[in-house]
């Protein structure tokens, strides 16, 4: 059987769709294009935000009208949220956000009786990391290693809690063999990622520290460059970098979660720090790295949020100077604190915030982006783009060159402008 993915949201989902290709592949299944004749296809949804839950419905109801006899299976957090209405959309199989192995033989289940198929439990109720086999299709550069899953900070626009549960963590043992065999696959760059990965630990015997976990995954695979998922600022610590400095596989770049850039709204969220922790982290990061890169998110227009309130957020990110910066409107999450928060603001009032703080965006990561002119940087290559060869930097910059580089391969490229959404620069070539 063929089937095909397409795969909505974080880099966990990311994650979670290699492993369902590879317990396809390994049953003798091969894998597809969302664009080609298969027999199954599988949307793997996300539903952080309203504008995610469209995109879900979007490409599921794109599917079932393009492939109406083949089987659609639909999993994810919007599936695990909102089952009722996946089931609406006509999916022939519904998982929610754990249980993938499950899920891959409900497809098949499906495929071979014409059955409808579904089985989704309840997130909070989840006690144990789910393994699952790394890494997917062997064309790909980069391989997602999942360590953690579930968050329990339940800030208050945050849907995600009730869609993954509590904190579970991978043993070390468990993402070190992942990410060796992930080496011998011939990946060059692993992502270690999880829901949220600064809570790594706290479920496991004597509550290690992520950092442990971090230097057992370099350590065991140095040719590999290691490459973190989005961090919370309270796991930035002296004691944190210094260790992690010590790694010279470890790529740096850091995407510290920040959401608001003012302390009163920051305190609405229920977020775990005010601005001048997170400042904190931002100075070290960037004393014991010095040119990484330190990107982040950032909701505009939160219920409440006031002009003076998002100027302040404004003139934090400008302090911050970040490299690079996703920007989100505020989004209504049916079930959370904020969805009954007065002050809801408009449509108007979200579009005209959000491409302030995305103007503001764009020039910081102009700035560090021409900061990185007339220096070397190590690229591992992944694609064409027309006439260009195209990779990323450790410091995730993407890089263009003319010059013709094989795929996965790692060169040497001098940085000469900036250039669409990176640099453009010249392969160095050994004398």
């Amino acid at each position: 059987m063929r089937f095909a993915f397409y795969t909505l949201g974080c880099k966990t989902n990311q994650y979670e769709t290699q492993a369902m290709e590879r317990l396809l592949m390994d049953l003798g299944h091969t894998i597809g294009s969302f664009d080609e004749e298969c027999d199954g296809y599988i949307v793997n949804t996300c539903s952080v935000t309203a504008v995610a839950d469209k995109k879900n419905r979007a490409v599921i109801r794109r599917c079932r009208r393009e492939h109406p006899n083949a089987i659609l299976g639909v999993c994810g957090c919007y599936s695990q949220h909102d089952s009722q209405a996946v089931e609406a959309l006509e999916a022939d199989v519904i998982g929610g956000s754990a249980h993938r192995e499950e899920f891959v033989h409900m497809m098949l289940k499906a495929l071979e009786s014409r059955t409808r198929q579904e089985s989704v439990d309840v997130a909070l109720r989840r006690r144990e990391f789910e393994i699952l086999p790394a890494g997917g299709l062997e064309e790909r550069t980069r391989a997602m290693l999942k360590v953690q899953d579930g968050c329990v900070n339940f800030c208050t626009y945050c849907i995600i809690p009730y869609t993954r549960g509590p904190v579970r963590s991978a043993p070390v043992e468990v993402a070190v063999a992942q990410a060796r065999e992930l080496e011998q696959r011939g990946y060059r760059e692993i992502v270690v990622t999880g829901i949220e990965i600064a809570s790594w630990g706290v479920d496991l015997p004597g509550k290690p520290e992520p950092t442990e976990l971090i230097e057992a995954v370099c350590q065991a695979v140095p040719a590999l460059r290691i490459r973190l998922g989005s961090l919370e600022p309270r796991i930035v610590t002296e004691d944190f970098c210094r260790r992690l400095q010590k790694l010279p596989n470890l790529c740096p770049q850091f995407h510290l979660s920040m959401q608001s850039g003012c302390d009163t709204v920051l305190a609405r969220m229920r977020r775990k720090y005010d601005t001048a922790r997170y400042y904190e982290s931002v100075c070290l990061l960037s004393r014991f790295f010095p040119g990484c890169a330190v990107t982040t998110d950032m909701i505009v227009a939160f219920p409440g949020e006031t002009e003076a309130e998002f100027a302040a957020s404004l003139d934090f990110i400008r302090k911050c100077g970040f490299a690079d910066m996703h920007i989100f409107p505020y989004s209504r999450r049916p079930g959370t604190p904020a969805d009954k928060m007065p002050g809801q603001h408009d449509n108007a009032t979200k579009e005209a915030r959000s491409r302030a703080a995305i103007a503001v965006a764009e020039e910081m990561s102009r700035d560090y982006r021409r900061r990185l002119i007339g220096g070397e940087l190590e690229v591992l290559f992944e694609e064409k783009d027309g006439a260009y060869s195209v990779g990323h930097a450790p410091n995730y910059v993407k890089v263009y060159t003319r010059e013709d580089v094989g795929h996965n391969e790692i060169r040497t490229v001098t940085a000469a402008e900036v250039f669409r959404d990176g640099v453009l620069g010249t392969v160095k070539h050994s004398s």
